[in-house]
């Protein structure tokens, strides 16, 4: 069974609250029959106050079932809002302010 970025981007958006994801394949393979690679960049205030472990557990719990079945390994970076705007790399600037999560420009 195969999964693409947008499902994973989807599953992390609708389990964590308010949360803005990103996923890229860093790795892609030739054989269509190796599970996948992820990298997922996801900013949410649910974060708050919680260990960059926790936020990462809440990542791998969005993505479920699809961890045993779909997908081979997850490269998570997790922020809160406040946290993005100081070490993100500003790509989800756009989607975090449509969000209402950044402050308009």
């Amino acid at each position: 069974m195969t999964i693409d970025t947008e499902t994973v981007e989807e599953l992390i958006e609708a389990d964590i609250p308010e949360a803005v994801a990103r996923v890229s394949m860093p790795r892609v393979h030739n054989d269509q029959n190796e599970d996948a690679h992820f990298a997922v960049v996801a900013v949410s205030p649910a974060f708050e106050g919680e260990s960059l472990v926790d936020q990462h557990q809440r990542v791998y719990d969005a993505v479920g079932d699809h961890m045993t079945q779909s997908v081979h390994a997850l490269e998570i970076e997790t922020y809160t809002p406040d946290a993005y705007v100081d070490h993100g790399d500003g790509t989800l600037d756009d989607e975090l302010r449509e969000a209402g999560l950044l402050p308009a420009e």
